[in-house]
């Protein structure tokens, strides 16, 4: 079954929306080790981000694997060129 545009949106959105809360709470911890001092505003801000880049990350990676597999199932033609032949 082929995954719509809209629910790569969706699957795309709720990752990034986990992620968002997995980000924020490992850079409160990690950070100081590394040196860097952040507010937790600072924190928040950053987390946002990254997560709006891995938003756009996931979403592309998805179509494309979406349109590869599209692709395998027809032929390499992904839906397009000729038709298959008739069924006897």
């Amino acid at each position: 079954m082929k995954q719509s545009r809209f629910m790569s949106l969706v699957e795309a959105l709720a990752n990034v929306v986990v992620g968002y809360g997995v980000a924020v709470v490992t850079q409160i911890p990690v950070f100081p080790i590394f040196g860097l001092h952040t507010t937790l505003a600072q924190n928040f801000k950053l987390g946002l981000v990254f997560n709006i880049v891995s938003f756009g990350r996931s979403y592309v990676l998805r179509r494309l694997f979406e349109r590869l597999r599209v692709a395998s199932r027809s032929g390499g033609h992904a839906g397009h060129g000729e038709p298959a032949p008739p069924r006897r």
